[in-house]
């Protein structure tokens, strides 16, 4: 399999293509790639490549009805910052569908687009720096 650009690519199937690339573009920081809406959009942000796949779209029609169902999946954004970023969207009016869950790799909150797909916010734990003597540097 061969591609022409550098971006991983990820499909969702929405309800609505628009209501779609503004929740992206407005709150998580995509930028709109192109747009045949309201059938087709894609956003990206850094080298994630977001397919944004309305009814009309032959991506969603390729898909088989028991699986055109948003949720399954989701994609992972890391941030430096977990409770900024989640004031940031709260004071903007979205909503989460967890609670913040902290394990050894770091803290995560599930939130949804107007679709019900799932973005997981994460923010990596803090690794303690080792401290190195000069003698083991030189070793």
């Amino acid at each position: 399999m061969t591609t022409h650009d550098d971006y991983v690519s990820v499909r969702y199937l929405v309800d609505d293509v628009q209501a779609a690339t503004d929740f992206y573009t407005t709150h998580l920081g995509f930028t709109l790639h192109s747009s045949a809406a309201p059938a087709f959009a894609d956003v990206i942000r850094g080298r994630l490549r977001l397919l944004l796949s309305g009814p009309a779209s032959s991506g969603a029609r390729a898909t088989p009805k028991e699986d055109a169902v948003p949720g399954g999946n989701r994609i992972h954004l890391s941030c430096d910052d977990l409770d900024a970023e989640i004031a940031r969207l709260r004071s903007a009016g979205l909503s989460f569908r967890s609670e913040v869950v902290s394990g050894p790799g770091g803290r995560q909150i599930l939130l949804a687009d107007p679709a019900g797909n799932l973005i997981e916010l994460f923010q990596p734990a803090r690794r303690p720096s080792v401290q190195v003597s000069p003698d083991q540097a030189r070793r």
